[in-house]
């Protein structure tokens, strides 16, 4: 059983194991399932999260796509790394080296990226392992710019006051702690809709509580000042747009902003009541919406990853 999810919670076990070596040396951990001559799809999670945030994509998808997964720096089972690690060209430099990695060269796969994930995408979106590798792409619950501007978890009118609360909780150094039903709450209040299922609380919780404290407050200061409005016109293949209209992180006004600045938006779901945690308070809306990019814009091409792995478990 996972250390972070109840087993019913947990992705399957990955068919394999990769760890990828990016542009800086660091190490990133990777997990593949599947067939390996399905149509591929890549994930890639938000901060604080790790892969088993998208269980319920893997387990469904992986029966008839070939998914790849991945801990950002920081995360799961992916190092932490020192304090000059931590940008949105590192997080840039790390979906690159996956994507030669875990794709044949010219292989084409559907990119989904949740929060941080989404941010992955648009800070990647001039890199020609991007260009080369991505179909189509999937936003979900993710803004470009004036994150701590326009949160919404401080319950208080828009101003200076409102976006320096938001600041400090974003670069906040107080442990976590164990997972208590005091913190559910708060974590449920800050990222997720009020009608979420007490066990999908849960599961988020044990992730959230899981990232370690450096990391969460090094991409806790880098999202503070997040600016990746050009990166989001230059992502230029189609891409669908998601969110949660009960979203506190980033609110709908995120979503509308993508869904107009993007060269080729196939179109906005607002999902009614959800959070920010989408992927999981509404996980068939999130693989339905997956499987309808891979079908219209996938074709499986036959051949062999690339080459920049450093060691693979089976």
């Amino acid at each position: 059983m996972s250390r972070l999810l109840r087993r019913e919670d947990a992705p399957p076990v990955p068919a394999r194991e990769l760890t990828v070596v990016s542009a800086d040396g660091s190490r990133i951990h990777v997990e593949v399932y599947g067939p390996d001559d399905a149509p591929a799809v890549v994930l890639a999670h938000g901060w604080t999260c790790n892969t088993h945030f998208w269980a319920a994509q893997i387990r469904d998808l992986s029966v008839d796509h070939r998914v790849v997964a991945y801990d950002q720096r920081g995360h799961g089972r992916t190092p932490v790394v020192g304090p000059e690690g931590y940008s949105t060209d590192a997080l840039a430099d790390d979906l690159e080296a996956v994507l030669a990695a875990a794709l044949a060269p010219g292989e084409k796969a559907v990119l989904a990226g949740h929060s941080m994930g989404g941010m992955t995408l648009m800070a990647a979106s001039r890199r020609a392992g991007l260009r080369e590798h991505a179909a189509a792409v999937l936003l979900c619950s993710t803004g470009s710019s004036r994150l701590i501007d326009e949160s919404i978890v401080v319950p208080m009118r828009a101003g200076t006051v409102r976006t320096r609360m938001t600041r400090a909780i974003l670069g906040a150094r107080v442990p976590l702690g164990p997972v208590t039903p005091v913190s559910k709450r708060i974590l449920k209040y800050a990222t997720m809709g009020p009608g979420s299922a007490p066990e999908r609380v849960e599961s988020c919780a044990r992730i959230v509580h899981a990232c370690p404290r450096a990391s969460r407050v090094a991409w806790g200061h880098v999202l503070a000042e997040l600016d990746l409005d050009s990166g989001v016109r230059e992502l230029r293949v189609p891409t669908a747009v998601i969110a949660g209209t009960e979203d506190r992180l980033t609110p709908s006004v995120h979503a509308r902003a993508l869904a107009a600045a993007l060269p080729d938006c196939l179109g906005l779901t607002e999902l009614a009541g959800m959070g920010h945690m989408t992927p999981v308070e509404a996980p068939e809306a999130v693989t339905a919406q997956i499987r309808e990019l891979v079908a219209g814009y996938v074709t499986p091409v036959a051949g062999t990853v690339g080459d920049s792995v450093e060691e693979e478990v089976v």
